[in-house]
């Protein structure tokens, strides 16, 4: 059967040559189970190869659904709600409740559930995939020729599968920093699937996994230490929301180490002693890297076959998601652009209507919405870009369950707008809920809003939400000439 693939931008015949698939995909995580599944829908022959699973990774495990179901997104999310209930619990008493006696947690309990959750969404991913009728094969694929896969198992056996297209979609894996004693450390995967919770943590990093793991551990009791390189944590993100976040972590009680990077781990008999580069030394029950990821592309033999990689790894690949050899693609963590899973199902998505659907399609990565939470510009991005002043509204105040709990945690939220066209730039939010809110603003800013529109639009009362459309006092107003350097 002739399929049809973009070449130079064009839309070109394929030469009718026989291969056992159409697309054979290496990797059944988020973007390659969407890729498979879309190109199937347009009636391509799919055959898709996974590690066998397992929640931790390595170089023989690993599972349909990827680092987000497995290892990732969800089961951290599922912990991030297991420690939240902490301080629901202690919010309670001035709305009533009154509890009696110990409040106590079982860590193992949760472990379970969440481990059984994770095994249910496995299975989902490998019934989405025989529904839409792709061949599933288990092991580690690696490129043989341009249009050759050879699947390798754990015992040493081998099978190769030819294809006129193959997707790479293989992600990214944690690493740990280059210090003396950093196999004493663990890193996301394993903080995941510990079998005790630690009482004394210390993380290294400043990136949403840091702060994430560390509410997470300090919300089920354990003390916290929190080291990273720079002034604030979440580099990348609006300075602002970065300030916020930092100021709320220390009102939760946990201790943060900025500008302090760790020098030298081991083992005593109290637990892990830490050193860092100034001198300070600490004993913790767990040490976790939060340091970044690798792209999972040391295994695939892109050299031989003349696939191109930058200086870390990643997949170059042009608009299109295309290789330096145009029957190899790749898409998600490994190409390591915007290293969201969302992005990698956007990036699948067009693959396939680009290469099976006669529909050549870009990715859109503009007005990306993130979770920690923003969307669009921050106040610094916009003005890297900004030909005009930038007017830049903000709201802090305290949330109204708070007003009665007493918590001393302020939610900040904050629209960026060009002033000459009113266009609303980004919108970034600190505080309970912010995911939802983000999500439906990020609708109105890829529709082009401006902040008339934001203006014009009637608020549901009492909530957070209507602070978005009741912005009417101007904070700020920028110039480019005036942007501020940070290196914070």
């Amino acid at each position: 059967m002739a399929r049809k693939m973009l070449k130079d931008g064009e839309v070109a015949v394929a030469d009718g040559e026989q291969y056992d698939y159409d697309l054979f995909v290496i990797g059944a995580g988020s973007g390659g189970v969407r890729g498979s599944r879309f190109a199937a829908s347009f009636g391509a022959k799919v055959a898709i190869c996974e590690l066998p699973f397992h929640p931790i990774s390595s170089e023989w495990l690993g599972g349909h659904g990827g680092t987000c179901v497995i290892r990732g997104c969800v089961p951290k999310k599922i912990l991030v709600y297991g420690a939240s209930f902490r301080g629901e619990f202690e919010d309670s008493q001035n709305f009533g409740w009154e509890i009696n006696g110990d409040i106590n947690f079982n860590w193992k309990k949760l472990l379970e559930n969440k481990t059984k959750e994770i095994v249910r969404l496995n299975g989902i991913y490998q019934r989405i995939l025989g529904n839409a009728g792709v061949t599933m094969i288990e092991g580690a694929g690696s490129l043989v020729d341009a249009h050759t896969v050879e699947v390798s198992q754990p015992d040493g056996s081998k099978q190769r599968y030819t294809a006129k297209h193959i997707l790479i979609a293989t992600g990214s894996r944690a690493q740990r920093a280059n210090i003396p004693g950093k196999e004493l450390g663990i890193t996301s995967d394993e903080a995941l699937s510990l079998e005790e919770l630690p009482k004394r943590a210390v993380i290294l990093g400043g990136g949403y996994i840091a702060v994430e793991f560390a509410s997470i551990w300090r919300g089920m009791g354990a003390e916290v230490d929190l080291f990273y390189r720079r002034e604030l944590p979440l580099r990348g993100f609006d300075d602002e929301m970065r300030a916020v976040v930092a100021s709320n972590l220390e009102g939760r009680g946990i201790r943060l180490h900025p500008g302090t990077n760790l020098s030298e781990l081991s083992k005593t008999a109290d637990g892990i002693k830490v050193v860092t580069d100034k001198g300070e030394e600490l004993i913790a029950d767990v040490v976790l890297f939060a340091t970044g990821r690798t792209p999972n592309s040391q295994r695939l033999n892109l050299d031989a076959v003349g696939v191109e990689v930058d200086q870390i790894g990643a997949i170059k690949v042009d608009e299109y998601s295309r290789t330096s050899v145009p029957s190899v693609w790749a898409v998600g963590d490994v190409t390591n652009r915007i290293n969201l899973t969302p992005v990698a199902l956007m990036e699948a998505t067009c693959f396939a209507k680009t290469v099976f659907g006669g529909q050549p399609t870009k990715p859109d990565y503009r007005d990306v919405p993130c979770a920690v939470f923003s969307l669009g510009c921050s106040e610094q991005q916009a003005l890297e870009d900004a030909k005009s002043d930038v007017l830049v509204f903000t709201s802090s105040f305290n949330p109204m369950k708070n007003s009665i709990s007493k918590r001393q945690e302020k939610t900040i939220m904050k629209l960026v707008v060009d002033s000459e066209t009113d266009r609303v730039l980004g919108a970034s939010m600190c505080g309970p809920d912010a995911p939802e809110i983000i999500q439906g603003i990020a609708i109105a800013l890829k529709c082009g809003a401006t902040k008339a529109t934001f203006d014009s639009t009637v608020g549901i009362h009492p909530s957070a939400a209507e602070e978005f459309v009741t912005m009417r006092t101007l904070t700020r107003r920028v110039s480019p000439a005036s942007k501020p350097k940070t290196s914070l």
